[in-house]
């Protein structure tokens, strides 16, 4: 069994030295598409991330263009307090916003020099309890404070989470409408890639069927070669998605997404690494397949 495989596996890497510009215009399809289809896996994990992390600190900012006194603020805390839905009122003092706002600059914190706390505003931050994190409880706070005229100007999330999700829902959908045309291409351009191997081999094929190869046994070489192909294609699919990722996503990326409150962005999960190269082989061996079809029949002797 070991003997036919690797004999399969010798005439699989044989065809491929004798035709090396098809075979890597087919892994190089493959890779394009599998990696861009990793980019878009990346950004839907990572946007998703940065849903979920703004929908559990769902809360109500009320910025104060005149800070009164201690007492009055104190009064302002304990009566947003009372509210069912909320859970922590918290106020946030010019300074204090604006060593926040150098700390999640990080790197960058010199665009602030030269600027002092007064370009913030104080604030007071409404957090809601966690039984009450919803659309509802945010609306329901939202209109009793902006019915209380001491707070006039309200920021919260729910917007910009609806546009999370929408720019969410179109991530996914045009990436798999890409993916899936790109898929098809390296389909096609991995059979075509077989079946140009077969036509060189016409004579070789036929005697084989002749002195009694089955069809299994002629098919099974430009299988595995199809999948080798796919493989590999999935490999550097998988080494250039991380290349990209490195160099531009983690670096470039960082500084607007300490911004946004997220400390990293995070490359594909193990679980996903490992699918993508499984696909490629798949992809590879379906090309092979399509390729096959019109040759010999599988069963036949």
């Amino acid at each position: 069994m070991i003997l036919r495989a690797g004999y399969f596996l010798k005439r699989a890497l044989r065809n491929m030295r004798q035709s090396p510009v098809l075979s890597l215009a087919s892994i190089g399809t493959v890779a394009v598409a599998l990696a861009l289809l990793a980019f878009f896996a990346i950004a839907v994990l990572n946007v998703q991330q940065l849903t979920a992390s703004w929908g559990e600190n769902l809360a109500v900012v009320a910025y104060l263009d005149d800070v009164p006194d201690e007492k009055v603020i104190d009064g302002w805390i304990r009566d947003i307090k009372g509210y069912q839905e909320v859970a922590t009122v918290t106020f946030v003092s010019r300074q204090a916003a604006f060593e926040r706002f150098r700390k999640r600059l990080g790197g960058d914190a010199d665009l602030v020099e030269g600027l002092g706390p007064d370009v913030l505003p104080a604030s007071l931050e409404i957090t809601l309890r966690e039984d009450w994190r919803n659309e509802s409880a945010l609306a329901t706070v939202v209109d009793r404070l902006r019915k209380d005229h001491r707070f006039g100007d309200l920021q919260y999330g729910q917007g910009w989470l609806e546009k999370l999700e929408a720019f969410l829902l179109l991530l996914r959908v045009s990436g798999s409408a890409l993916g899936g045309f790109l898929v098809f291409a390296a389909l096609v351009i991995v059979a075509n890639t077989i079946k140009l191997t077969l036509y060189a081999r016409q004579d070789e094929l036929e005697a084989m069927t002749m002195v009694g190869g089955t069809s299994l046994f002629i098919k099974l070489p430009y299988l595995v070669e199809g999948a080798l192909q796919g493989f590999m294609g999935g490999l550097a699919a998988l080494g250039l998605s991380f290349m990209v990722f490195q160099v531009i996503l983690q670096k470039s990326l960082g500084s607007l997404l300490l911004i946004t409150g997220i400390d990293t962005i995070h490359f594909l999960p193990p679980v996903w690494q490992g699918l993508l190269v499984v696909g490629g082989g798949l992809i590879g061996l379906l090309g092979s397949l399509f390729a096959l079809r019109k040759f010999v029949r599988f069963g036949a002797s």
